[in-house]
């Protein structure tokens, strides 16, 4: 199945509950993954311009994009993204394909 690798910011609203009530967010963010046909395989804390990444799989994109629109309409993040990853065995053949494809720069 897919994997997508996604990276999110708290609301500051969220952060304050976090402060105020510290809580593992792992069983919550897992029950909505499954709850739209997905799996969480992980969630962590970050510094920098993230505060967080999860690893989750699903079946298509579609699924994917529920799971974070899902989190993402609760206004408990300030940005979410997901980004679709791929296996060493599926870049291979991407590159493989690559090798054999043919463009013209601009201006040729």
């Amino acid at each position: 199945m897919p994997m997508y690798l996604g990276r999110f910011s708290y609301s500051s609203g969220s952060i304050k509950a976090l402060v105020d009530n510290p809580q593992d967010r792992t069983e919550a963010v897992s029950a909505t993954a499954e709850s739209v046909g997905g799996k969480l395989h992980g969630l962590w804390y970050a510094f920098g311009e993230f505060d967080g990444y999860f690893l989750f799989e699903g079946p298509d994109n579609a699924t994917a994009m529920a799971f974070s629109a899902s989190v993402g309409a609760t206004g408990a993040l300030s940005k979410i993204e997901t980004i679709p990853v791929v296996t060493t065995e599926e870049a291979m053949e991407a590159f493989r394909k690559a090798g054999s494809a043919t463009y013209a720069m601009p201006g040729q």
